[in-house]
């Protein structure tokens, strides 16, 4: 993949991926500040950190240009969007020459704001994701027939640690739980999955920054992108359910967290570490130690105590994430398709179990 380092690259690559993916105001709102940065019409402060932001600040590395739309529309949610509060309340039809004006204003009132929020990478959970995650759990039942221990790598608030709460319907079928939070309904391709219902006994996820899905509802619903309202809604219920019944969530760097959880032995189920649009925010050299884990953990595995990795992650490639799922023991990799980084769409290419 190639690094993006200068921030117009990153905001009109970012605005062309939000236009595919369904949300024109987005793609504006990128096209409007990048028209304020190249007039020179941006706060000196927020040109200054945005200058100094390191490494890879396109959408597949640090999302820059998501951090700033989150800051944004986290300010709607506040009520502090000022002049860009109308395009907030009806996003449809605005074009960036339109908006540009309005963003000044906010910009300069808000860059303490802005600064603050570019702290943290996007975390959208989008709940979509789990269209994937629930099909692998059929898929995962009629293969190995054990429960499943569920390990989330990057889980925020844990939207998707609970996807066998979820429901995933394809071609009039249901998949997933009989009574649901949400029912997701992407364009699949490819077979259904297996009518196996999986069984999950225990849950729980890490994550830098996690967030409380009561807390920290906004900042979770200012990453949700303001002209999909389906996806404002799906998100709202998820929240909800997470409110009402919390999954644990441990704030702790990714490697720390798993190499600690790879060393509690869970005899008699089948541990599946999972991650969606989260490896890349994580440094090379947790990247590394994460593989290492799992690849220790893998040679201890057995037929009673196996271990899964299965990552819904940018690979360079399009069109979406690649899916693909490691068994142990074994340490078999396979290329269980694509899927819309949305969860729009899935492409399952999974062999029979």
């Amino acid at each position: 993949m190639t690094m993006v380092r200068t921030l117009p690259d990153a905001l009109n690559r970012q605005a062309v991926a939000c236009t595919e993916l369904g949300s024109p105001f987005t793609a504006a709102l990128l096209q409007a500040f990048a028209q304020l940065w190249q007039a020179g019409q941006v706060p000196p402060a927020l040109v200054a950190r945005l200058h100094a932001f390191p490494g890879d600040i396109g959408p597949s590395g640090h999302s820059l240009p998501l951090r700033l739309a989150g800051a944004l529309h986290a300010l709607h949610l506040r009520g502090r969007a000022g002049p860009l509060t109308p395009a907030y309340i009806a996003p449809q039809g605005w074009a960036s020459a339109d908006l540009a004006g309005p963003m000044a204003a906010v910009l300069q009132a808000e860059a303490g704001f802005i600064d603050h929020y570019l702290d943290s990478p996007p975390q959208t959970n989008e709940m979509r994701r789990s269209g994937p995650l629930i099909a692998l759990g059929h898929w995962l039942q009629a293969r190995v027939g054990l429960p499943l221990v569920l390990s989330e790598l990057g889980a925020s608030a844990g939207l998707n640690l609970i996807w066998d709460r979820y429901a995933l319907d394809i071609r009039g079928q249901s998949y997933g739980s009989a009574d649901p939070v949400a029912r997701l309904t992407p364009d699949w391709q490819g077979d259904p999955p297996p009518a196996a219902r999986p069984r999950v006994v225990a849950r729980g996820g890490g994550d830098l920054n996690p967030l409380d899905p009561v807390a920290d509802r906004l900042r979770l619903l200012s990453y949700i992108w303001a002209d999909q309202a389906d996806r404002l809604a799906r998100t709202r219920a998820g929240l909800d359910a997470l409110a009402a019944d919390p999954v644990p969530i441990a704030r702790a760097d990714a490697a720390d967290w798993l190499e600690a959880r790879l060393a509690t032995p869970q005899p008699g189920a089948l541990h599946l570490v999972c991650h969606t649009v989260a490896w890349q925010y994580f440094p090379a050299a947790v990247q590394a130690r994460c593989s290492a884990a799992l690849a220790r953990a893998g040679a201890a595995a057995s037929a009673t105590a196996p271990l899964a990795q299965f990552g819904m992650e940018a690979d360079g490639a399009t069109p979406g994430a690649a899916l693909r799922l490691t068994l142990w023991p074994g340490g078999e990799t396979l290329d269980l398709g694509r899927a819309d980084f949305h969860g729009r769409w899935v492409d399952w290419r999974a062999p029979a179990p």
